[in-house]
């Protein structure tokens, strides 16, 4: 593996327990991992030196929620003030239509996008399952290791259809039995728990009206003895939080309880409309969530109360959840965002530009049971990307980089990417596919669905 020397940084954003930030420290990089960080490290003629004297340096941003396939249905005008509800049931019956090539073609086109914007760990929820279109989540690890990018893919799943008083039209919805055998499948063959992983898988039926009780509680079971992560969708509306009231006599959170889906291996997406008794709850239980501002304002669902969250303890990462939800797939856009609305709502009890930068890194990294990534640390994984600090964008900004992203805001493609000390993407070019492909592909694909 090639050894780099990041020299002589303008500054580095580590985002460890301190959150220190460092003025004209140099990195070593080998074997993908951050061997050293200093002053004047000296390191021989094999070492490839990056003059990072321009370069403002972050940890490789954490994306917790995704929906790679919705690139093809993203920007179109018929749904754009439809909320939750009414939008899925337009939009199920155009991804009943979705095939593998489609599906591979969104992971890259999604993946890439989030890399272009300084993310380097992605997690997808799939749980569209068109019927004789198999081995899904098998071509977004395909896609995720041309690109080079560390992928958590979530085997989701539909079991309760429409004429079981579920939202899901019928044929796209699947037998526990097939979910089981399938999760049981891609749990063997991709999930690797070791330092530096690039593939893990988290079980994911999809939300409490697409799924049975039977598949929740399955599920979980099958999750523990394999001890992977549980994650889906939770009191994203006001709509979800009447329908678990009115088919299960429970709040949301209630209702998990009962299926065995709260505890330190289960995080889940929104969590909007929990109540103060509930946000305790979490707290308690380490039950995480997986906030999503740009999707929760697009779908005029309503602002997540990650203030008190972070006040009580609750384990928050930042998403950009679905492409036909936000509509992009830039989590640097993101933390802007969430910083903006928290001030909104919390004013001086909100988490600064900084906080914000953390749950994108550090408090991503633990939703997904990681330690090897999330931070500029000796000892973790190299995974980090550089911001051109010449530009008149960011003139003024260098008291505090790590308030850069929320405060200022990084609203451009950033200058480097690197994961595991590879560099995947550096001065608008990704070094492993050829982006104009992918976006044709996309285009052609997107047009077939609509």
């Amino acid at each position: 593996m090639k050894k780099f020397l990041i020299k002589n940084s303008k500054a580095i954003v580590t985002c460890d327990d301190d959150r220190r930030q460092l003025f004209g420290y140099d990195i070593l990089i080998e074997d993908s991992n951050i061997k050293e960080i200093a002053r004047n490290i000296s390191v021989d003629d094999e070492t490839e030196i990056i003059d990072a004297s321009n370069y403002l340096v972050y940890p490789g941003l954490i994306n917790t929620h995704h929906h790679f396939y919705q690139v093809l249905t993203r920007n179109i005008p018929e749904i754009q003030k439809m909320e939750l509800f009414d939008w899925l049931l337009w939009l199920y019956e155009r991804w009943r239509f979705l095939t593998t090539d489609m599906v591979y073609a969104a992971s890259m086109t999604a993946m890439g996008e989030l890399v272009k914007y300084g993310c380097t760990t992605i997690l997808d929820h799939h749980y569209v399952f068109p019927k004789n279109q198999d081995n899904l989540i098998d071509v977004q690890f395909d896609a995720a290791k041309k690109l080079g990018v560390r992928l958590h893919a979530c085997r989701g799943s539909m079991s309760l259809g429409k004429s079981q008083g579920g939202l899901p039209p019928d044929d796209l919805v699947q037998t526990s039995d097939e979910i089981l055998k399938d999760s049981d499948r891609l749990i063997n063959k991709y999930h690797n728990t070791n330092h530096g992983s690039y593939s893990q898988i988290v079980l994911a039926p999809c939300s409490p009206f697409s799924v049975d009780s039977e598949i929740m509680r399955e599920s979980a079971k099958l999750a523990r003895k394999y001890g992977v992560k549980l994650h889906t969708h939770l009191s994203e509306t006001e709509d979800e939080v009447e329908f678990c009231l009115k088919t299960f006599g429970m709040r949301p959170l209630e209702y998990m309880e009962s299926v065995n889906w709260v505890g330190e291996d289960v995080f889940y997406a929104h969590g909007i409309f929990f109540n103060d008794e509930e946000l305790k709850k979490l707290a308690k239980t380490k039950t995480g969530v997986a906030h999503c501002p740009v999707s929760n304002m697009k779908l005029s669902s309503g602002i997540a109360r990650i203030s008190e969250m972070q006040e009580l303890g609750v384990p928050v990462g930042l998403a950009v959840d679905g492409s036909a939800s936000n509509d992009n797939s830039n989590l640097l856009a993101e933390i802007r965002t969430a910083y903006l609305l928290q001030r909104l709502k919390y004013k001086e009890k909100a988490p600064d530009a900084s906080e914000i930068l953390q749950i994108a890194t550090r408090g991503s990294a633990k939703l997904l049971g990681r330690d090897d990534i999330g931070s500029i640390e000796v000892g973790k994984c190299a995974d980090m990307f550089f911001v051109d600090a010449t530009k008149m964008n960011y003139s003024g900004c260098f008291d505090d980089p790590a308030g850069i992203p929320g405060i200022v805001g990084i609203n451009e493609p950033v200058a480097m990417t690197m994961v595991g000390g590879k560099i995947i993407y550096k001065d608008g070019k990704f070094k492993d596919i050829n982006e104009v492909e992918f976006a044709d592909k996309a285009n052609e694909y997107s047009k077939i669905l609509r």
